[in-house]
């Protein structure tokens, strides 16, 4: 096992850490809060808390109160989840305006959400974007959910997509037909109409992969 040195840790916090990796790497399972007391030499399972609030604050690791020894390593949350760009809202109803197309491929606006890395299924340039409306809920995808968004230009007949509309300079999320020279943007409600134009007026952004539930 390799021992953890990480700068912004204190000696004690390093001694803690490599505690439970090495009791992670002898036993399989975490230690409980005792153990870390004992192990560590420390003086009372308050200042075990107490180290271990700290080293959660810092990112090495998160503490699960609903289950015993619930101690995970940020090494292997990393392994189980992926953390993806939110990067803006995007209309799920009559398109919205937004200030360029240029906007969808900035995604350092620095708010990020975790998810199971099993979603992805392989694919990059991942991003998400909260939905605005209801019109394609009968698609699963309603008012306040998060849609997982793969970057992509090109999506097949029927595929959910992230749709700039060039000359009304306005993005919606529908699923995507071309017919001949046109592209029909249908959405997933029978109250709502679909969006015929011309082909060189559409310019995908990125397809649906997963949706985040909103409950």
């Amino acid at each position: 096992m390799m021992e953890i040195r990480k700068k912004d840790l204190s000696p004690r916090q390093r001694d803690v850490l490599n505690f439970i990796q090495s009791y992670l790497d002898e036993y399989g399972y975490p230690p409980a809060i005792r153990d870390i007391t004992t192990g560590c030499g420390i003086s009372s399972t308050s200042v075990a808390s107490f180290h271990l609030r700290k080293l959660e604050q810092k990112g090495y690791l998160r503490r699960r109160p609903d289950i015993s020894r619930g101690i995970e390593l940020a090494s292997t949350i990393d392994k189980e989840e992926a953390s993806i760009p939110l990067i803006g809202v995007i209309a799920a109803g009559m398109p919205i305006p937004v200030p360029s197309a240029d906007t969808w491929n900035e995604i350092d606006s620095g708010d990020f959400i975790r998810i199971p890395r099993a979603l992805l299924a392989g694919a990059e340039n991942v991003y998400a974007l909260k939905v605005k409306g209801d019109s394609m809920q009968d698609a699963l995808i309603s008012d306040g959910d998060i849609v997982i968004m793969e970057s992509a230009s090109v999506v097949e007949n029927g595929q959910t997509a992230a749709v700039w509309l060039k000359d009304e300079k306005e993005i919606t999320l529908k699923k995507v037909f071309q017919e001949n020279n046109r592209v029909r943007l249908q959405p997933a409600n029978k109250h709502y109409k679909a969006i015929v134009t011309s082909i060189n007026n559409v310019e995908i952004q990125g397809k649906v992969i997963a949706v985040l539930r909103n409950l």
